[in-house]
């Protein structure tokens, strides 16, 4: 389900403001396409790469969900009750003969794909703590999209034929809550090995640390329809106070689009919705032009709408902003199709 645009531009906001190091990004400003992923990559490279065994000591910090369990993308179900919970130590693998006996290390980017005795192994962006028998009914198998599921675990994980255009063969496909931050473990990979990866083989969507243009496109729509979360933030927290490195992709979403979305800075990339939003920054008024608008909401930058109007079709409307207490403000502009655009705006007191 697709969530709203503008948290994703919020959580950009809530990474930078709370925990992304002063001048991180700095040599990257600037740069699109390939020059960006070059750029990032001399960035994040070189961490500090920790031991296989010690994986389970650091999933204690970097996986726990609040209550102290294991969180486990494999067995949960967000806002709902998972069928089983893992508890840290008591619960890791071992053997297994069906869901919830036990707890081991996923590689998100299957070992198979890359070195299996390179620094890959033991990376903590995209190795996590899941359900041993999910893991290996996973198996090596690329991530896609599956209509008609030969095997589907307990809390709506599919094995299947792939029904993504490009690929046909069999993939393993995570509950939608969790798209996203498979999407950006992927393309942290393809960044952080850029141009070391001579040794490594290939799969159904990667070429050595080049991912798939079929795959691409489908990683750009899990990315954009399940945004970066807070269990995400603090994650990239963890794994940076450890390995210390950062995901770019938590820290900055529009990172993937400017390297692998053809229509990057373009008002269409996440719609076909024009908008116009000036000035900006503004101290009072700010005038939004854009076809067939019917709906204007203002969200301030912890996701709680401040106002909505409705439009009723108008191209041109001003609202006045300059009651409200908040620097940065997102405007939300719907069309009457029910597509959307969110602006950024600074509001200068």
């Amino acid at each position: 389900m697709r969530r709203l645009y503008f948290v994703v531009l919020l959580l950009i906001c809530i990474s930078i403001c709370k925990a992304q190091p002063a001048g991180y990004y700095d040599s990257a400003e600037g740069k699109v396409g390939e020059d960006l992923r070059v750029a990032l990559h001399n960035i994040i490279k070189g961490h500090n790469s920790v031991s296989y065994s010690a994986l389970w000591t650091h999933f204690r910090d970097t996986d726990a969900k609040p209550d102290a369990t294991v969180w486990d993308m494999y067995s949960d179900v967000p806002g709902g009750t998972p069928p089983y919970v893992f508890n840290f130590g008591g619960d890791q693998c071992g053997n297994y003969s069906g869901e919830g006996d036990c707890y081991n290390r996923e590689h998100i980017w299957a070992l198979s794909w890359s070195d299996d005795d390179g620094v890959l192994r033991t990376d903590l962006f995209h190795l996590v703590p899941t359900d041993g028998y999910v893991n290996n009914r996973r198996s090596n198998y690329p991530f896609g999209e599956v209509d008609s599921p030969s095997w589907t675990s307990r809390n709506g994980s599919k094995v299947g034929d792939c029904s993504v255009s490009g690929y046909n063969d069999k993939v393993f496909e995570p509950i939608d809550e969790y798209k996203g931050d498979i999407a950006r473990s992927l393309f942290y990979v393809s960044t952080r090995y850029y141009g070391e990866d001579a040794q490594w083989s290939s799969s159904g969507m990667t070429n050595k640390s080049i991912i798939k243009a079929w795959a691409v496109d489908m990683l750009l729509e899990w990315h954009r329809d399940d945004p970066v979360s807070e269990k995400e933030i603090q994650r990239n927290e963890e794994v940076y106070a450890i390995q210390h490195n950062r995901n770019p992709f938590i820290d900055n979403p529009d990172f993937a689009e400017m390297i692998w979305s053809p229509t990057w800075g373009s008002d269409e990339l996440y719609n076909d919705m024009t908008v116009e939003v000036w000035p900006n920054p503004t101290n009072s008024m700010l005038n939004i032009k854009g076809d067939n608008i019917v709906k204007i909401n203002v969200f301030n930058v912890l996701g709680v709408m401040m106002a909505s109007f409705d439009v009723k079709g108008e191209c041109y409307n001003t609202i006045n902003v300059s009651s409200y207490d908040n620097y940065l403000l997102f405007i939300q502009v719907v069309g009457e199709n029910g597509n959307y655009v969110t602006k950024t705006v600074m509001v200068s007191k």
